[in-house]
C-alpha cells in the first residue's frame, strides 16, 4: 500500500498533506474550496466532514481510478448528534413532526454514498464504528478490501462528528500496488 494524500479537518484547521489550507467553518471552507454541489448545505455534520475532505483528496484522480475505488470510514460517534436532533422530531406527542431531511442522515454510512455517489464510486463502501482511532486495525481492514475485492484505490480514515466544535477527519487516499 503507498499513501499518496493526506487530509485533517478539525475546528481549528483543515491541512492537505500537513500543510495548513483554511481555517473556519465546515461551511466556510466549502464555500472558498469547492462551492459546486448544492446538497452539501442540506448535509448533517457527519456527511459535511467526509464528504469535504474527499473533496479535497478526490478532485485530482481520473475518474477511471476512482470507478473501481472503495470507500471504507472509521468513527466514534457516528451518526449519533443525528440521530439526537431527530429524536427531538419525534419525541413530543403534542408537536411531533419526524423529519426525513434528519432521518436519512440517520445512519453512519449515508457519507460513504454521498461521497460515491458524487464519484462514481463503484467499488466497496463501509462505515465502521470503533471506541478509538485505531491505526493499526485501520490498516488490516484496508488490506483485507485490497484482498478480497482488489479495488483501484481506498478513500480510507477517521471520520467522527459530535458538535460543530468537535469533529475530526483524517483522511487518506491508499492505491492499491498490485494494479499500480
Amino acid at each position: 500500500m503507498t499513501e499518496v494524500k493526506t487530509v485533517m479537518l478539525s475546528p481549528c484547521f483543515i491541512k492537505v498533506d500537513g500543510m495548513k489550507i483554511f481555517n473556519g467553518s465546515i461551511n466556510d471552507a466549502y464555500r472558498t474550496l469547492i462551492n459546486d454541489y448544492p446538497k452539501f448545505f442540506k448535509m448533517d455534520g457527519l456527511c459535511k466532514i467526509g464528504f469535504l475532505g474527499a473533496e479535497l483528496l478526490l478532485r485530482c484522480i481520473a475518474s477511471e481510478d476512482k470507478e473501481n475505488a472503495a470507500i471504507i470510514l472509521f468513527g466514534r460517534a457516528g451518526s449519533l448528534s443525528t440521530d439526537r436532533n431527530y429524536q427531538k422530531t419525534i419525541s413530543n406527542l403534542n408537536n411531533y413532526f419526524p423529519s426525513p431531511a434528519l432521518f436519512v442522515y440517520t445512519l453512519a454510512n449515508i457519507v460513504t454514498g454521498e461521497i460515491a455517489i458524487r464519484h462514481k464510486i463503484y467499488g466497496e463502501t463501509s462505515f465502521y464504528i470503533t471506541e478509538e482511532n485505531d491505526p493499526q486495525m485501520m490498516e488490516t481492514v484496508i488490506k483485507s478490501v485490497f484482498e478480497t475485492s482488489n479495488p483501484s484505490l481506498i478513500l480510507a480514515g477517521w471520520v467522527d462528528y459530535e458538535t460543530e466544535n468537535n469533529y475530526l477527519a483524517e483522511l487518506k487516499i491508499v492505491r492499491n500496488q498490485k494494479q499500480s
